[in-house]
C-alpha cells in the first residue's frame, strides 16, 4: 500500500484581529475564522510515532497566529502572508488550502461572514 496524500488541518480557528479597509476595523478589530489544510508527507510519522517526523500543528498554529496579529487591509494579503510563511517554514509542504472569514463584516448585509479561499500547490 502507498499513501496517496496526507494533510495536517486546523479547523475553525478563531482570532480577534485588526484587518480591514475602514479605520474603525483597524481600531476595534473583528472576529475571524480560519480553516487550513496543509499537504505534508506523513509516511515517516505513521511509522515512527514521533512528532519530529511530522508537521507539528501547535507550531503551525503559532505561525498563523503571528501573521494574524499583523494588521492588513485585505484578507487576500493576510492569506497570502500565511501561505508564504508556511511554505518558508516547512519546505516539505506540498499544498496549502486556506479559507479566512471575517465574521459580521461591516457592509450592511445580513450574513455570517465574507471570506477568501486560496489553494496553493508546491
Amino acid at each position: 500500500m502507498k499513501l496517496a496524500a496526507g494533510y495536517i488541518r486546523l479547523r475553525q480557528v478563531r482570532f480577534h484581529a485588526f484587518h480591514g479597509v475602514m479605520p474603525l476595523e483597524r481600531q476595534v478589530g473583528a472576529d475571524f475564522l480560519l480553516d487550513l489544510r496543509v499537504g505534508y508527507p506523513l509516511e515517516q510519522a505513521m511509522q515512527s510515532d514521533e512528532v519530529a517526523d511530522t508537521l507539528n500543528y501547535a507550531v503551525l498554529y503559532d505561525l498563523v497566529a503571528r501573521e494574524m496579529q499583523q494588521p492588513s487591509q485585505l484578507l487576500e494579503h493576510v492569506a497570502g502572508r500565511i501561505a508564504a510563511s508556511i511554505g518558508q517554514a516547512f519546505p516539505q509542504v506540498t499544498s496549502i488550502d486556506l479559507e479566512l472569514t471575517k465574521l459580521n463584516p461591516p457592509m450592511g448585509a445580513d450574513c455570517e461572514g465574507a471570506s477568501v479561499e486560496i489553494h496553493w500547490i508546491v
